[in-house]
């Protein structure tokens, strides 16, 4: 009994002074504001999240190396980017989710199997070269080597000849240098990246992208600028002719940057998506080889297209008081999430590529806030390889007039002006 009224002393005069810790610790806490939950809510997080964590590394301890070695900030958010690799059905349900939620963006390739045809075909261009579309194409490019057409001309009488009201002076919006440097802010703000394919703050880099010289020397000789369409035939809501297409909107634009801004152009109107859309990136490719080898002055490559969205969806803001239809630029990264950089549609030109349509969508979301939605990158390369200054550009959907598309070539081509003048 003595023994035992000992212990009871010596346990009671230990833990007092711990008592009295916790009690005026909940009394500081409840007196801040702190409730026992808000203690009990972060336990618990710690605790999942250390078990989670232990989980991965003992599970997957190469994966929790490779986290280290990437500067990813947690071994969550790697887990995250590699999930599309790890588990490919992953990736094609979200990718089915997003094309419901957005709608059918008619992006290039979608036609070819997302790539799969330009890849399947790679090594059999050389007999593509003998198909009838082809040598069609390249005839009229040597007959009218040098020669604006003007055939389809009628379809612009209605507008006004172009001048420079159409270009503006002030920017209307300014971007902090220091954010554009913000990896997670520049992609937020300027891109949006296909599921197939990734990219990270190497490639996407602001300051050098901005540093990269997009001036166009207007003393070469002949055509500086050339403009095609891959897929010739899209049209719009109210188009009543095939001169109410994307082509009627190159001979627009083309134009504008010859009687504006004083370049030399050269609209070229093979047509690649004839008797189908398959395969028109492949088809399109000698004519662009001889075109280039002809006209060795052309710096500038512009693939027009028109998108594809969901039919309830209108692309239009008010630009220079008009109802105008919103523009994306798109670039291909010859890289999938599934193969990693593809060997054969290798992209000699693609830091310059990406550099060119950021210096687009930067000085649009200056100059003209709301004309550009974005740029797209997406897996494969679609001809974008052939020139530093390639580019693809989508102008309104189906569901824009085409008024409304017309409208879109005079922001356009201020903006392409900005970039290739320097201004």
């Amino acid at each position: 009994m003595h023994v035992k009224k000992k212990y009871k002393k010596k346990w009671w005069a230990g833990t007092l002074p711990l008592f009295i810790f916790v009690a005026a610790g909940i009394y500081v806490m409840d007196s801040a504001g702190i409730t026992k939950n808000t203690i009990l809510d972060a336990i618990s997080q710690a605790v999942q999240s250390n078990l989670g964590y232990q989980a991965v590394r003992s599970c997957m301890p190469v994966l929790v190396y490779d986290a280290a070695s990437s500067g990813q900030k947690t071994i969550y958010e790697y887990l995250a980017d590699s999930m599309d690799e790890m588990l490919p059905i992953y990736g094609y349900t979200r990718d089915e989710k997003s094309r419901v939620a957005v709608g059918n963006l008619g992006l290039p390739g979608e036609e070819d199997s997302c790539g799969y045809q330009e890849m399947q075909e790679i090594d059999a261009w050389n007999a593509a070269l003998l198909e009838q579309e082809n040598e069609q194409a390249v005839q009229e490019q040597v007959d009218l080597q040098g020669i604006r057409e003007t055939e389809d001309r009628s379809a612009l009488s209605s507008q006004t000849k172009p001048s420079q009201a159409y270009t503006a002076g002030e920017k209307v919006k300014k971007f902090s240098r220091q954010k554009l440097n913000d990896f997670d802010y520049l992609l937020q703000n300027f891109y949006r990246v296909d599921s197939t394919t990734t990219t990270n703050s190497r490639q996407l880099n602001a300051a050098k992208m901005l540093a990269k010289d997009m001036r166009v020397d207007k003393q070469q000789e002949g055509p500086q600028i050339l403009i095609y369409h891959t897929h010739s035939q899209e049209r719009f809501a109210d188009s009543k002719n095939a001169a109410q297409s994307v082509v009627g909107l190159g001979d627009y634009l083309a134009k504008i940057l010859e009687q504006t801004y004083g370049y030399r152009v050269l609209h070229h109107k093979g047509k690649y998506d004839i008797p189908d859309r398959d395969n028109a990136y492949s088809r399109a490719a000698p004519a662009l080889e001889q075109i280039l080898k002809e006209n060795p002055g052309i710096q500038v490559v512009i693939d027009l297209h028109r998108d594809g969205v969901a039919e309830n969806t209108r692309l239009v803001e008010k630009v220079n008081g008009k109802d105008t239809a919103t523009i994306m630029f798109f670039n291909g990264l010859s890289h999938t999430t599934a193969q990693g950089d593809i060997s054969y549609l290798y992209n000699p030109n693609l830091e310059d590529n990406l550099a060119f349509s950021f210096q687009l969508q930067l000085a649009a979301a200056e100059y003209y806030p709301g004309f550009s939605r974005f740029v797209y990158l997406k897996g494969y390369r679609y001809n974008l390889h052939y020139l530093p200054k390639s580019l693809l550009v989508e102008v309104g959907a189906q569901t824009n007039t085409y008024e409304e598309v017309m409208n879109a070539m005079e922001p356009l081509a201020d903006v392409l002006d900005k970039v290739l003048s320097g201004g």
